[in-house]
């Protein structure tokens, strides 16, 4: 599943329409499964409403049905509400909830706030646990009865609190790993049973996230440590260099590979030039190993 980066202007102030519609559309090609934009990678938290509405449609008129489009919403469910509606309106297939804003809150405040989200739209909302939300196995049960409530990505990769969750729920129920950079932990998730993960590799090496997703469906472990060792470890290791790299670094790269994504916005920080030197080393040498170029 691919997260699609939002790009912006130079000085970061305006959002470029034109540079995201090919963006999506090389995703597309490449193969994923869905695409998610406006989410944790495409930077929802620095969106305007109107930036908002103009990516989603976009990305639904480059799907044109051939793969789901799941737009991201959040903050405070009123606030969530509004951006599902505009969502709706702009195409969008389905959503993913982002944690909600700030504050901690008991496993009865989660369940209502999905709750009064969910009443106030009819798209289907998959749940994203990271950070402050990790929900209890009776609260996704509970949630599960909500019509339009229909999966869960995870981003806490605690695997046993996820074994306990996938066995409360019905087999019909979608679990996918959203870990960062989630192949690094593909295997533990699948031995688990939870086989599916996005990829924010795939928004600007499609060849090295595709090459992995088929070896490791293969059950080719020969390969899989090959492309961890040689890509996505040290990728990881760039990643933890600074707060914020995790959306950085893909857009960097995404900038290495020829797509104008423009910069990150605050308070996102650039890769720093010798962070980008070594990116780029990484970056061919996991293209290479993938059979591609830079």
């Amino acid at each position: 599943m691919s997260f699609p980066l939002t790009p912006f202007s130079d000085d970061g102030a305006t959002i470029e329409p034109e540079v995201f519609r090919a963006h999506v559309r090389r995703q597309i090609d490449a193969g994923t499964a869905a695409i998610f934009p406006c989410c944790g990678t495409g930077e929802f938290f620095s969106l305007t409403e109107d930036e908002y509405v103009t990516l989603v449609r976009i990305a639904a008129e480059e799907a044109a049905g051939t793969v789901p489009v799941i737009s991201g919403t959040g903050y405070g469910w009123s606030t969530a509400a509004r951006f599902a509606e505009r969502a709706a309106e702009a195409g969008a297939d389905g959503l993913l909830v982002l944690p909600h804003y700030l504050v901690k809150a008991p496993q009865s405040g989660l369940v209502a706030h999905i709750r009064q989200l969910a009443a106030r739209t009819e798209l289907p909302l998959i749940l994203y646990q990271r950070e402050q939300v990790k929900y209890s196995a009776a609260a996704l049960v509970e949630l599960e009865s909500v019509p339009n409530v229909i999966g869960l990505k995870d981003g806490h990769s605690d695997l046993d609190q996820l074994q306990r969750l996938r066995l409360a729920m019905p087999e019909s129920f979608l679990m996918f790993n959203g870990a960062q950079t989630a192949e690094m932990q593909a295997r533990q998730y699948s031995s688990i049973g939870i086989v599916a993960y996005s990829s924010a590799v795939h928004s600007f090496a499609p060849e090295i996230a595709s090459s992995f997703f088929l070896a490791l469906r293969a059950g080719d472990s020969e390969r899989v440590d090959l492309l961890l060792r040689t890509f996505y470890l040290p990728f990881v290791e760039l990643r933890d260099r600074q707060l914020g790299y995790s959306v950085a670094l893909v857009k960097a790269a995404a900038k290495l590979r020829g797509e104008n994504v423009g910069p990150v916005r605050a308070p996102l920080v650039d890769p720093t030039r010798d962070d980008l030197n070594d990116l780029e080393a990484l970056l061919r040498r996991g293209l290479a190993t993938a059979g591609a170029e830079l």
